[in-house]
């Protein structure tokens, strides 16, 4: 009897410990051997197309840098050109955590109107303008409630680049800007621009743009031409205007709750990759410029520079769009004095 007391026993610590140590790798994870520790898989989603430096700088990065600084316990998996959704859905899939980082534009702006700043009508001068506010106190400031309200840590803001329109003929004063049909992001800024500048405006995704331009659906569209270039789009399109109109950033974020799983020196390698990363893809995209205009140019894509009064004449366009902003929010005002004081 004692014997068999024993066994028992024996047998049902074997069985708590076997259950102890196979529920030690949580989250997403793939499988080891020789009782070590399961890498915990980071999937991080995004629209642009595979050559576009920000899918470039995430796998000479953010990839390379997270994997090898936490000796193979975190592993990435990029998903590049909308493989997991358009913006919204793998938005929302970092939101519930079925996803667990992604580089968004400023979708979120509907809910937390600080996130549309960045994309107010001609608001930066240059890329070092744009660097100076998003990574300091005012990008700060913009990003402080996507954790409390969304669910979502940001961790770095990267560059999507200077908006310009591309069309199916040449774009040179206001008046060849009135009833172009113009694909632009279903967001309010976007939409109120467009309509003040007199175009005839159609929200979609990014992923349906090549078929709509192709289709002639649309007229053009506005990005910055290394979208341009790496989505194809040029092949459907014959001119560029160099509008510079508006900045586009985008931001890398996080689940909240898959943040707060992962240890103080696996946050850090991510935070760390992740600012290390974005730097990287704003030099890339800087100096990408004039030689995604070359190509474009090789390619048969005929550019534009907008005239002195043509620009003082979209600027003018914006002006009550502005108006509007100010008089809803308190802080707008200051938030753009700030911004083109800097």
């Amino acid at each position: 009897m004692r014997r068999r007391k024993f066994l028992g026993v024996a047998s049902s610590i074997a069985v708590a410990s076997s259950l102890f140590l196979s529920g030690c790798g949580g989250g997403s994870s793939e499988g080891s051997s020789g009782g070590e520790t399961k890498a915990r898989t980071i999937k991080v989603a995004h629209y642009f197309a595979e050559d576009h430096p920000q899918n470039v700088a995430l796998k000479e990065k953010f990839k390379k840098v997270v994997e090898e600084e936490s000796n193979g316990e975190l592993k990435v998996e990029i998903f590049a050109n909308s493989t997991l959704g358009a913006e919204k859905e793998f938005y929302d899939g970092v939101r519930n955590g079925t996803i667990e980082m992604g580089i968004p534009g400023l979708i979120m702006q509907s809910d937390i109107p600080k996130m549309g700043v960045p994309e107010w009508p001609f608001l930066f001068r240059d890329f070092e303008h744009v660097k100076s506010v998003l990574n300091g106190p005012i990008g700060d400031e913009l990003t402080e409630d996507l954790e409390p309200k969304h669910g979502v840590k940001p961790l770095a803001w990267s560059a999507n680049g200077f908006r310009m329109f591309s069309s199916n003929r040449s774009i040179e004063n206001m008046k060849e800007l009135d009833g172009l049909r113009l694909r632009l992001p279903n967001i309010p800024n976007y939409i109120k621009l467009g309509e003040a500048l007199g175009t005839n405006v159609t929200p979609m995704p990014i992923s349906e743009v090549f078929t709509a331009l192709e289709q002639k659906v649309v007229d053009g569209q506005d990005n910055p031409i290394a979208t341009l270039r790496q989505s194809g789009w040029y092949e459907v399109q014959s001119d560029v205007l160099e509008s510079k109109h508006m900045f586009s950033p985008n931001l890398y974020i996080i689940n909240k709750k898959f943040w707060g799983s992962l240890t103080k020196e696996q946050q850090k390698i991510i935070e760390t990759a992740s600012k290390e990363a974005a730097e990287y893809e704003f030099e890339l995209l800087e100096k990408s410029y004039e030689e995604d205009k070359k190509f474009l140019q090789d390619n048969g894509i005929k550019f534009s520079e907008p005239s002195e009064k043509f620009i003082k004449d979209m600027g003018k366009t914006s002006e009550p769009l502005y108006q509007e902003i100010f008089k809803e929010y308190d802080w707008a005002e200051g938030m753009y004095k700030k911004i083109k004081a800097e």
